[in-house]
């Protein structure tokens, strides 16, 4: 069974978003095993370019120590797939000989360029920006989503 792993900055604080991923982490128990890994969010001194860098720096070397498998980075400069796009290239692994996928988030200012050089590939959910903290509720969908396309289930229409 693959094992996926959302690999992300900080903490849930809403119970809504909280309970989202729940959800679909019980879900997702029938197709796979579905972890969620946190790291800690840096504080930001100040609103500097070189602060704000020190924070993406320093968030990355958290991810990097925790990245393993397959590693997909979620990043502006990845490639927009639609959700069958999505599915195929997620549920495509396995065969590949791939056991582990992580799915990496950035914090509140991205991923450090180490993150994304390490990924094997990079995915952007479009040119929008969502709060990290949701960003995990919207993939924990879209990883769900996936597998019922896979399997031809009637979630997905």
């Amino acid at each position: 069974m693959l094992s996926v792993t959302v690999l992300c900055v900080g903490k849930l604080k809403e119970n809504y978003l909280k309970e989202g991923v729940a959800e679909y982490a019980k879900r997702l128990s029938r197709f796979c095993k579905f972890s969620v890994h946190e790291v800690a969010e840096e504080p930001l001194a100040s609103e500097s370019a070189a602060d704000v860098e020190t924070v993406k720096e320093r968030e990355g070397q958290r991810l990097l120590a925790q990245m393993s498998g397959y590693a997909i980075a979620l990043c502006i400069e990845g490639k927009q797939l639609s959700s069958p796009e999505f599915s195929a290239l997620l549920t495509a692994l396995p065969s590949s000989g791939v056991s582990k996928v992580t799915l990496v988030i950035g914090g509140s200012y991205g991923l450090s360029p180490q993150v994304i050089a390490r990924a094997d590939a990079r995915v952007s959910f479009g040119k929008v920006t969502y709060p990290h903290q949701l960003m995990r509720l919207i993939l924990t969908e879209q990883i769900y989503r996936a597998f019922m396309i896979a399997g031809g289930g009637s979630y997905h229409k």
